[in-house]
């Protein structure tokens, strides 16, 4: 064996077991932790070198990963699952499973990534897998599953669907058909609702008018199917709507798999505005009622989680970005989010605290003289109350 290959092994060991700890950062909503959960660091170094002395004299990286990210997240057995987006030299993602006891570090990747049944002959690319406990006892993965768009003369453009599989135990994958949504021409960041809406499956959708940008959607999207084997919908409605001058501009779309509590769906999403430097991803919160997912009952405002220091530089900047959240059965909630394409953290808070947090948090008045006023108010409560 080189003897690089010992150099390298004993910083991945090193990494793997490195104890994760809480940032000194407060806002009484969550605990951000310092480190990232992953990184193309974490990836084993089998994946990527050729470990025969005789075929790799230099101990080179053969087959090399660039970043480690948006990640669907689940708990199985006592256990912690992330299904992450893992990105290749090469610039092809695919899915890859890494477990741990603990849910803030200690994540180890299986021996081999997901090689999901193919399909489509057509698909180039795969990424952003949210993972959905359904009562009808699979476990449901709803990927994006991109493609060449041959419609435009243009070599990158390309045309976007929502993939879905079926598992038991993450490792053995059953491909559906992708979602058709007849008045969407593509579809990005689609959610599977965990229980079914009026003996129906229910997805969170984000209609789109091409691969990039959403044109005509007008925010996150909603939609019933009989048969998920076949899933096809005819209808979507609008349940958090993009709005001008907001963390939603220019698009927003689903993220977690949504939070069942006593007060409502508690959605943890992506909004997304322009800005001189380019596009910034931020996450907010919103709930939807109980009976009808659809409707929005509360709407905070502003971002949940924007993306601080170095979590603001990577391949895709001023990113943040989430498709996987754990809510455990004694109300801990660990929501884990990317940073700019590049690495993915963890933030833990509670149920109690979501609740608070979205149904305490005055909502977004839209215009800067009322949000002042809206402060303004805030302000002589707590001065009232301190006596002044």
């Amino acid at each position: 064996m080189h003897p690089n290959y010992y150099v390298q092994l004993d910083k991945y060991n090193k990494l793997i077991h490195k104890k994760n700890v809480i940032s000194s950062i407060y806002n009484g909503i969550y605990d951000r932790y310092i480190n990232p959960v992953l990184t193309n660091e974490h990836i084993p170094l089998f994946w990527k070198y050729d470990l025969n002395e005789e075929t790799n004299p230099y101990f080179m990286e053969r087959l090399g990963v660039n970043a480690v990210f948006n990640s669907g997240a689940i708990e199985l057995n006592g256990k912690y699952y992330l299904v992450a987006r893992v990105e290749g030299n090469d610039r092809k993602s695919f899915f890859a499973v890494a477990e741990s006891d603990s849910p803030v570090d200690g994540f180890k990747f299986w021996d081999y990534p997901i090689l999901l049944p193919d399909t489509c002959p057509e698909e180039t690319n795969v990424y952003d897998m949210r993972l959905t406990k359904h009562e009808d006892g699979f476990i449901y993965g709803v990927f994006c599953s991109e493609s060449k768009d041959h419609t435009v003369n243009d070599l990158s453009a390309a045309k976007a669907e929502a993939g879905i599989v079926r598992t038991k135990d993450l490792k053995n994958w059953e491909r559906l058909n992708n979602l058709k949504t007849l008045n969407s021409p593509q579809q990005r960041n689609v959610v599977l609702h965990p229980e079914f809406v009026n003996g129906k499956y229910a997805f969170y959708t984000r209609p789109m008018d091409d691969f990039i940008n959403t044109g005509s959607g007008g925010g996150i999207g909603f939609g019933l199917c009989d048969d998920i084997t076949k899933a096809v919908i005819d209808e979507e409605i609008i349940t958090s709507e993009r709005k001008y001058h907001t963390i939603t501009e220019a698009k927003n779309g689903a993220g977690a798999v949504p939070i069942k509590t006593e007060k409502g769906w508690i959605h943890i999403a992506h909004g997304v505005r322009n800005t001189a430097a380019g596009l910034r991803y931020v996450i907010y919160v919103f709930a939807t009622d109980l009976a009808d997912p659809s409707k929005v009952i509360a709407e905070p405002s502003g971002f949940f989680i924007a993306p601080l220091g170095e979590e603001r530089v990577g391949d895709v900047s001023n990113v943040t970005f989430t498709n996987g959240a754990i809510a455990r059965d004694n109300g801990e909630v660990y929501i884990y989010y990317a940073s700019s394409d590049t690495r993915l953290h963890v933030a833990a808070t509670t149920i109690d605290k979501l609740l608070d947090y979205t149904f305490q948090t005055p909502e977004d008045p839209f215009r800067s003289v009322e949000c002042v006023q809206q402060r303004c108010d805030f302000i002589r409560k707590n001065l009232e109350f301190l006596g002044r």
